[in-house]
């Protein structure tokens, strides 16, 4: 599992895909949700802009979760 560290309250789902190295703009987001399976403690979500708090499992498929921590 790999930890993404925030040092805000949350992030945005959008902001977590650039953290993770999925995209490398902000403007990616849209096109990348809307052509990969993004599940979010268990739930599939195509909001960039849906909040990611601590605690969060983001799995993306193929790759290994993603856990959201302080």
């Amino acid at each position: 599992m790999t930890k993404i560290k925030i040092n805000t309250p949350y992030i945005t789902l959008g902001q977590f895909l650039k953290l993770a190295d999925l995209i490398s703009s902000g403007g990616e987001a849209k096109f990348y949700l809307s052509e990969n399976d993004v599940h979010i403690n268990q739930e599939i979500d195509v909001r960039r802009g849906r909040k990611l708090f601590p605690g969060d499992l983001v799995t993306v498929e193929g790759l290994e979760p993603f856990m959201i921590v302080r």
